[in-house]
């Protein structure tokens, strides 16, 4: 998950690095190699690329497409650790939809922390002037699809190999952002080109860490290491973007990591 956790973290600062090529090209580029690699390993390993929960493995890629989407625009639109911090909201849903989906138990102690949670998503949009509220909308959003996405990975641990998963995020994907970046297309240029394949690269070998590690390790505890990202975030933004936030900012952004590490401790 650490590992992951720096491969997404470069990620987001690559795609910070293109802000005039729209979300969804970023999403076509991406999904192209991440497409061609999982299948070229997928029958080198002779695994069976379209897997057996085929319903299951569409609708991880369709949830997994639209919070991809969503948090591509967030980064592009607002500081990087705002967006990443936003995004950091999807345990919550991760664990509400647990109670439904996986039966599993939740205390009521956890609704405080995640009332703390949104409490600093709050704090985050209303004192910092460069989060729009559309842009926060956008991110919970993604955060909520997010949530369903790890839902689904932990249904099929038992029937799908890792790489099958990560193989329907673009097979699902790719024909529909194909058809919008056809009407809102923008030519890369020079280093355009080098930056959209190193955030292929980054988010195929970050899916598949993710993937392997909570299929086989705790979940509570995997989750807890992703919140790595927010200190990247902060480190990457303050040196490459020169972003920084006032007292209260940090103060959202904490409550955010606090309440969701402290839910992930309880659970």
């Amino acid at each position: 998950m650490l590992l992951a956790g720096i491969f997404f973290a470069m990620m987001n600062v690559s795609v910070k690095f293109v802000p005039h090529i729209p979300a969804v090209e970023i999403i076509v580029f991406r999904s192209i190699f991440s497409l061609v690699f999982s299948f070229v390993v997928l029958k080198q390993l002779k695994v069976p690329v379209f897997g057996n929960d085929k319903v299951g493995l569409v609708i991880r890629g369709v949830v997994g497409s639209i919070s991809l989407i969503l948090f591509f625009y967030t980064l592009q639109r607002i500081p990087l650790a705002s967006a990443v911090t936003i995004q950091y909201l999807s345990p919550i849903f991760t664990t509400i939809l647990g109670v439904f989906i996986l039966k599993e138990h939740v205390r009521p102690i956890q609704y405080f922390f995640f009332a703390m949670a949104f409490v600093g998503a709050v704090v985050i949009q209303g004192l910092d002037a460069r989060v729009d509220s559309f842009s926060v909308v956008l991110g919970v959003i993604s955060a909520m699809a997010s949530g369903v996405a790890y839902i689904m990975i932990r249904k099929l641990k038992n029937s799908e190999h890792p790489l099958v998963i990560i193989f329907y995020f673009p097979l699902v994907t790719l024909p529909v952002a194909l058809i919008i970046t056809y009407f809102d297309w923008v030519t890369p240029v020079g280093w355009d080109w080098l930056i959209l394949l190193w955030i292929g690269i980054c988010t195929q070998f970050a899916q598949y860490f993710m993937t392997i590690a909570y299929q086989t390790g705790n979940v509570s505890k995997v989750s807890s290491l992703s919140y790595m990202g927010v200190l990247y975030a902060l480190i990457f933004g303050f040196f490459l973007f020169g972003e920084t936030f006032d007292l209260m900012s940090y103060l959202g952004m904490g409550l955010v990591v606090i309440g969701i590490l402290l839910n992930l401790r309880v659970k």
